[in-house]
């Protein structure tokens, strides 16, 4: 769901792109799935690879989805440097909205 809404969102906005690089003339989006964290997108793989990884209880499944909540977690650091020289608002957005769980991180 999270994954869903966070592409709808970005779709909404003109700024869905394949690349971690904001997309040149897109807003910043901050509402929708983007008002419960900064990443619904990665987010939302993450959550899908740990549902598969509970269906499918294999080390295997586990030790993937760890390895792609590593790779998310940089791929996002980096984004949001790009976010942050792109949108003035970044900051203050990053400031009150958690990067991929709410509440928490």
């Amino acid at each position: 769901m999270l994954l869903v809404a966070g592409i709808v969102a970005l779709h909404r906005g003109h700024a869905l792109t394949p690349t971690p690089r904001p997309r040149s003339g897109a807003v910043l989006v901050a509402s929708g799935a983007y008002r419960v964290v900064r990443h619904p997108i990665y987010a939302g793989l993450i959550l899908g690879a740990f549902g598969l990884a509970l269906v499918a209880p294999w080390a295997g499944t586990f030790i993937a989805t760890g390895l792609l909540a590593l790779v998310l977690d940089l791929k996002r650091r980096r984004e949001e440097g790009w976010l942050a020289e792109r949108y003035p608002g970044y900051a203050a957005y990053r400031q009150r909205t958690k990067a991929l769980i709410p509440l928490l991180y």
